[in-house]
This record gives structure tokens, sequence and C-alpha cells, in this order.
């Protein structure tokens, strides 16, 4: 009776095996196929998408930063090659003019410097899981310069001529000197800042250029005051004449005078009207104009005879 029961027990069980095997193999075979073939084309599409690879990118900029009290004064190179690595089909999505290589020298002391470009001192900003291997060249040279300021003078630059008969007696800026900002290897060679030109065509007459821009050519400099006024005195053209003048208390004694003025002034002025003075023991003699031509005329050159 017990051997009985255990046949049927093993023919029951038998049967319900080949009842869940039926079901999961042969009842809507078709589905569960295609549903195999979807399974299995996505994995493999997957795994294969998601092989690691790498990949060389040439012409990526290279962008430098460093501490405001320095300055490159050097032409350093402006882009590198990179070869990155990773997922295949995140790399497949980059493109060169999407890219940055950022080298930080702020903690770099002034001076002429080698500079080693690694992965760990040159960042680009990659999706995750792409990795920056090697970066060509491996190392790149640097002039880094300190910069000061300095008040630099100002020079007026002009364009045209003033009307036939005058000429320009004086051009100065206000303020006199601006400051620069740039590096000092550049202050040292720069003796003064232009103004932009200024025309003077057809003046007669003293006036000023208000807010006139001024401007150094060097990109690694800064004009801190980047406008100035600019002053003109305008007058008649001036010539030099010499007279031959007798000195005062001295018969016989004449001097040569030689003034410089005004040609309508200089031109009508006379012998008589100049005093010539010298102090007995004295070579140095005083000489006074008349006075239409005080602060208008200079007396260039006096010599006793």
């Amino acid at each position: 009776m017990n051997l009985d029961n255990k046949s049927l027990s093993a023919k029951s069980a038998l049967l319900f095996c080949r009842h869940i095997l039926r079901k999961i193999f042969l009842e809507d075979w078709l589905l569960k196929l295609l549903a195999l073939i979807i399974t299995l084309a996505l994995w493999f599409g997957v795994t294969g998408l998601s092989t690691p690879t790498t990949r060389r990118m040439a012409d990526i900029p290279l962008a430098i930063s460093y501490s405001n009290n320095v300055e490159i004064t050097n032409s350093p190179l402006q882009s590198v090659s990179v070869v990155i690595s990773g997922d295949k089909r995140k790399i497949s999505q980059i493109t060169e003019s999407g890219l940055v290589a950022s080298l930080d020298l702020s903690d770099v002391p002034p001076g002429d410097r080698v500079i080693n470009l690694t992965p760990e001192n040159v960042k680009i900003d990659l999706p995750p899981g792409i990795r920056l291997q090697e970066i060509q060249p491996a190392r790149i040279a640097v002039r880094l310069e300190s910069v000061a300021e300095k008040e630099i003078p100002v020079r007026i630059e002009t364009q045209g001529d003033p009307a036939p008969g005058f000429e320009i007696y004086d051009a100065s800026s206000v303020p006199p000197k601006v400051k620069i900002r740039a590096p000092v290897s550049y202050l040292r060679s720069l003796s003064s800042v232009p103004t932009e030109k200024i025309d003077i065509s057809g003046r007669q007459a003293d006036f000023v250029a208000r807010q006139v821009p001024v401007s150094v050519s060097n990109p690694k400099a800064t004009v801190l005051e980047s406008v100035v006024d600019a002053v003109f005195r305008i007058g008649e053209s001036r010539i030099e004449r010499t007279l031959s003048v007798p000195v005062t208390d001295f018969p016989g004694k004449r001097a040569t005078v030689t003034i410089y003025g005004p040609r309508s002034l200089v031109e009508k002025v006379t012998p008589s009207e100049i005093k010539v003075s010298l102090e007995r023991g004295s070579d140095r003699p005083d000489v006074a104009l008349p006075a239409d031509l005080e602060g208008k005329a200079e007396i260039r050159k006096v010599r006793i005879r």
C-alpha cells in the first residue's frame, strides 16, 4: 500500500512539472520568443555602447588664469590637444567646440616658468564618467611679470594746422599725468601717454578740448584715468629779431638783444624802446622791454660789446 502511494505521488509530481514546463515554453511561445529577442537586443546594445574607448581631440582653447598682481608678457600656446576616455556613447556626443582647457597659475610666483600640463592641473568640463588622460604639448613656457601702477605724463596729439599766420604757443593737459597699470618692464619704457588726435585746423585763439580720451597700445596695460582736458594757447606766429641797444650810463657800450615774440609786435619795436642797464663790476645786464611786449615776448640772448 505504501509502495502504491509513493508511486502515485511520483507520477503526480512528474505530471505537475510537465504542466509547468508546457506553460513556460509551449504556451504563447511566439510572444515569449519575441520578448527574449528584444531583451537580448537591448542587452547587447547597452553593453556594446558602454564599452570603454579613447578619443584624441585637437585645437582645444587653453584658458590661463593668474593672480591680479601679475601679467603674462610672452605669448604661450593658445590651444592644446587632449586624449579623453570613457563611455563610447558619451564620448561620441562631445564636440571640440564645446570644450575649454583651464589652467590655474594663481599660486605661481613671477618669473620665467615651464609649466607641466597634466590631468591634475588642467581642468576640462566633461560629462560624468569621462576622464582626461593626456594633454599635448606636455609643457608650456610662461613669463609671469609683476604689475604696478605709475603716473605717466600726457602727450597732446593734434591734427591739422592753425590759421595762416598763427601757431600753437602751448598745449597742456589737465591733469598733466594719468595713472597706468601695467607690467613693470612696460612702465619703465613708457615716457608719455598720447591723447586722441585733436583737430586744430583754422584755430586763431586759445581753446580747451574737453574729455579727450588717452590710451596705450599695449593690451597688457590699463589707463586708470582715461580722459583729460587739453588746454591750447594759440596766437600770432612768432619771430626772432636782434637789435643793437645802447647800455644806460655806459657811453660807447652797446648790447645786442635778441627778442622772440609775435611778428607784428617784434617788427615794430625800436632800439630806443628797449632799456639795457649794467651795474658796475657785473657782467649780467638787466633788460626792460616795452610795456606792449611784457608777457608776450621773451629775451633769448643779450651780449655786451
